[in-house]
């Protein structure tokens, strides 16, 4: 292609003239250094657009029925691709990924060639409901409804790919010009896009150790009519992994029944706690009247596992499949069903069983390590749930330099401006799930001679 490029420049800047005669193959590649079978494919294109003609036992010419094109550049000012320079971290803090290594990937495969060898033999490979299979969305509500206390069916769920589609769809249909959110800050940064692509305006509130500041929502409400809605991770909030308190989940609830806005609840990691029982969902309360549930099997089995969903009413489910059939006819149907089928022979639930226990000793070997490579330097509270922790410095600390300096030893953070509204906050969300120990040993050495 380069030499494709730089033949179809020089027949346009006129130092190809009409007709002119090319050297011939051999020695092209004699001339350029190269294989004659790169010369050969080369010509070949160019013949083939009608840049170059080739006249039997005369050679190849520049054709004659190009029209004039010249310009001022010369041929040594031809634009050169050049690779940027990228520092490839070794040693990668996420923010809360589940570590693939004990993801059941041998059974997902299976389940996934016997699915599509049963859908190809009963020939029913074609298009299917852009909801998501009806069995799928049926274990789904089940599994809401005895793990979650949700009460739904199948006409509650829309089947999406991951989360971050749920969250965009619902900003296109939930949201008109003008609208108003309120969302948490520190927060999630990718919700908050979502929701801008509908020019809504969005109003951060803050965080404190019993979850989002409710009472501040209550203060906004009163001064402000166009509220539309509020986007929650009260289960573990992100990024600082606090549970939301009761009082204020009711308190939440409330103000939602009174002056009608969304409760947009985001449970993105629900499966992984290590309490008694994990907290059930602000949508699981009988009381609440508008609610949005959004989840993800992505943290299940793993993250390129794009399968997530949405819970709301059947009339709003209803023009949410409406909406995902003009960007995506349906989700990926044969691996809804291979899911589907690891669910019904209990292999996602022994998964979870062993994920769990897994992911809580490695929680428990992490805190080791904050307290003797950064003691004395962060402020931080063991998760009840989830694969990250929320950490921060006891003095003001420039996390601008800290993350650059990192990268330079091949190791990175998020940096907090990832879930910062305009300010940005003091703290990291380092998750330890993916990486060995040794990994987070290293990281976290050099995390704290920095700080």
């Amino acid at each position: 292609m380069q030499i494709v490029n730089a033949i179809i420049h020089g027949i346009k800047s006129g130092v190809l003239q009409k007709d002119t005669v090319l050297p011939g193959s051999r020695n092209l590649a004699e001339l350029l250094n190269l294989n004659r079978n790169t010369i050969v494919k080369a010509l070949n294109i160019l013949t083939a657009e009608g840049w170059l003609v080739s006249i039997e036992r005369k050679g190849i010419f520049v054709a004659g029925n190009i029209p004039e094109m010249h310009t001022n550049t010369s041929v040594s000012e031809i634009p050169k691709y050049t690779r940027k320079k990228i520092i490839q971290a070794d040693i990668i803090f996420d923010d809360g990924i589940p570590d693939t290594n004990i993801a059941p990937m041998e059974s997902l495969s299976r389940a996934y060639r016997r699915v599509f060898n049963q859908k190809a033999r009963r020939r029913l490979m074609n298009y299917s409901n852009a909801l998501g299979s009806v069995e799928f969305r049926e274990a789904i509500a089940q599994m809401l409804y005895f793990k979650r206390g949700l009460c739904i069916d199948v006409d509650h769920i829309c089947i999406t790919r991951g989360s971050q589609m749920a969250m965009y769809l619902i900003a296109q249909i939930l949201f008109t010009k003008g609208d108003v959110v309120i969302v948490e800050n520190p927060g999630y940064l990718s919700a908050w896009k979502a929701f801008e692509t509908s020019e809504v305006t969005v109003i951060p509130v803050e965080i404190d150790r019993e979850g989002l500041l409710v009472d501040h929502i209550e203060l906004i409400l009163k001064k402000n009519t166009k509220i539309k809605a509020v986007f929650v991770t009260p289960h573990h909030q992100y990024p600082t992994t606090v549970t939301m308190s009761l009082t204020r989940r009711l308190k939440l609830i409330e103000l939602s029944n009174m002056y009608g806005f969304t409760i947009i609840e985001d449970d993105y990691d629900h499966e992984f706690h290590f309490g008694q029982r994990p907290v059930l969902p602000i949508s699981s309360h009988k009381e609440i009247q508008n609610y949005l549930y959004i989840g993800s099997m992505s943290k299940v089995v793993a993250p390129a596992l794009r399968i997530g969903y949405l819970v709301g009413s059947p009339d709003f489910i209803h023009k949410i499949g409406s909406l995902r059939e003009t960007i995506d006819v349906q989700g990926d149907i044969i691996m809804e069903l291979a899911v589907l089928d690891l669910i019904h022979s209990g292999e996602i639930r022994k998964h979870l069983k062993r994920a769990t226990a897994y992911y809580k000793e490695k929680r428990e070997a992490f805190k080791c390590l904050l307290e003797k490579h950064l003691s004395g330097k962060i402020t931080y509270t063991i998760p009840e749930g989830g694969l990250a922790f929320w950490v921060q410095s006891n003095e003001v600390i420039d996390y601008e330099n800290v993350y650059t300096s990192l990268l330079q030893k091949r190791i990175e953070i998020i940096h907090p401006n990832k879930f910062s509204y305009q300010k940005e906050v003091q703290g990291l969300r380092l998750g330890y799930a993916s990486l060995s120990s040794e990994d987070l040993r290293k990281g976290l050495i050099e995390i704290g001679k920095l700080l």
